[in-house]
């Protein structure tokens, strides 16, 4: 049976108090959002997820990646080839992007099932990321939130089989955002629910019991998408979902994280389903689509994933809103954003093992490791005799570091380090850790993050965060 093998999330630590949107204090406690930071768009949040959601695995196992957001800063540059090559991936994998609709999630979920269940592949991928914005101060900004979720799907040793669907096309102009366009546009609220979101979330919902002759209470929970509180409320009670059948769909903690929604309620479903369990996940975007799965018995046997509970526990609260804005890149700058040719393309290309896939070089003779690549061994001295490691799945240790006012960012000074990571000292960003909790021989872990802009586009590399406890 075709399902998913591993699952996990990413969820920022960063939460922005929904009582500091239009600039009142920020209160500890209270509703709140997740809320990606100027280092982190949907690439970065997709292959943290990635990176949990492997883990444990060969990664040689992968033969395809899709990757779904409505928020990939390139227009023409693949995104799943870019989170393939930070995964540090086989070459010869399928890669591909499923976007333009907050169903891209579902949707690629789908095509992974078909694609393990047709043979053109044994072990797909999928990662599902968004970071949209909705203006200052508007519904949107208020209710939204940013995540990414992350799904092996095979046929092998599932945790959860992938059953029947049912999917609802439609159009409607409800959500939009267009070539240039900063924020996510939505028209009058009460048309959205009324005409659009409500009887398409409904249809597909009646139409998948219909299909697979069950019942809505034979599912053990129920994950609905839903633009608000409110209106999640309202299709549960027009589909009949028990109280204790609807899942959590989190406002007032994450926040609708656009195509990652409904993904990253699956995952959270799938932590504390039990062998047996029928889960149902509906997700809505110009139409509709339902989806079921069962758990089994090899849920139990997974280890331990970084899922949906695991980051809603980590957070630090933002100080304030404006932090937020200056974040986000939303307040009057002084300067306009730099273009030109930015990056040279051709140190990009050949430096890319080093910036995007973290690899490093063990010596075969000594076994020392460097950092970058170099031809001759710092301790042996041996030439060209080398074997590729990958560092972003290290822990290294942080041996100095220093407190840099002058680098942009919301919240200064940014913490510059060098870190050990099995004897190659690197030079690394420190994220996630207030500048009176940084020391020596700090444990660290890495994270794909935003290093840089030039040239308008956006240019990653690793960072460094506390390894938690």
């Amino acid at each position: 049976m075709v399902g998913i093998r591993s699952y996990a999330a990413y969820i920022p630590p960063t939460r922005l108090a929904l009582g500091a949107i239009g600039g009142r204090a920020a209160k500890e406690g209270g509703p709140e959002k997740a809320v990606a930071w100027n280092d982190e768009d949907s690439v970065t949040m997709a292959v943290t997820a990635a990176v949990n959601c492997l883990r444990g695995f060969d990664r040689g196992i992968v033969d395809s990646v899709l990757f779904a957001s409505t928020t990939y800063p390139f227009r023409e540059k693949q995104g799943a080839a870019l989170i393939a090559r930070a995964l540090d991936l086989r070459g010869d994998i399928q890669a591909a992007d499923v976007s333009s609709s907050l169903r891209a999630g579902t949707t690629a979920l789908r095509t992974a099932a078909d694609s393990v269940a047709a043979g053109s592949a044994r072990n797909v991928l999928v990662v599902v990321s968004d970071a949209r914005t909705g203006a200052p101060g508007s519904g949107l900004e208020r209710n939204g939130g940013d995540g990414a979720a992350a799904f092996l799907v095979s046929a092998d040793d599932v945790v959860a089989t992938i059953g029947a669907s049912h999917f609802v096309s439609d159009a409607i102009v409800d959500l939009w955002r267009v070539e240039g366009d900063p924020f996510v546009h939505s028209w009058e609220d009460r048309f959205v629910v009324q005409e659009g979101y409500t009887p398409r979330v409904v249809d597909a919902v009646q139409g998948l019991l219909e299909k697979s002759g069950s019942a809505i209470d034979a599912f053990a929970r129920v994950c609905l998408y839903a633009p608000d509180a409110r209106s999640h409320a309202g299709v549960a009670r027009a589909l009949g979902v028990s109280r204790e059948g609807l899942g959590d769909a989190m406002f007032g903690r994450l926040g609708n994280a656009g195509a990652a929604f409904a993904p990253l309620q699956l995952v959270a479903a799938l932590e504390s389903a039990r062998p047996g369990d029928a889960l149902l996940v509906a997700n809505y975007g110009d139409g509709a689509d339902a989806l079921t799965f069962e758990a089994t018995a090899a849920s139990e046997k997974l280890e331990a994933r970084r899922g949906v509970a695991w980051h809603l526990e980590r957070r630090r609260g933002v100080a304030n809103y404006d932090k937020y804005l200056k974040a986000r890149g939303l307040q009057t700058q002084e300067w306009e954003a730099a273009q030109g040719p930015g990056l040279s393309a051709t140190v990009h290309f050949r430096e890319r093992d080093d910036d995007l896939s973290f690899r490093g070089q063990r010596c075969t003779k000594c076994g020392a490791v460097q950092f970058p690549a170099q031809r001759v061994c710092s301790t042996c001295f041996a030439k060209d005799e080398f074997e590729p490691i990958r560092l972003s799945d290290q822990i290294g240790n942080v041996v100095t570091y220093t407190f840099d006012f002058f680098f942009p960012t919301p919240d200064p000074p940014t913490v510059v380090t060098v870190v050990d990571v099995c004897g190659a000292r690197i030079h690394l960003q420190l994220v996630n850790c207030p500048p009176d909790q940084v020391k020596t021989g700090l444990p660290v872990e890495f994270e794909f993050r935003r290093i840089h802009e030039g040239g308008g586009r956006p240019n990653y590399y690793w960072k460094g965060t506390p390894t938690p406890a």
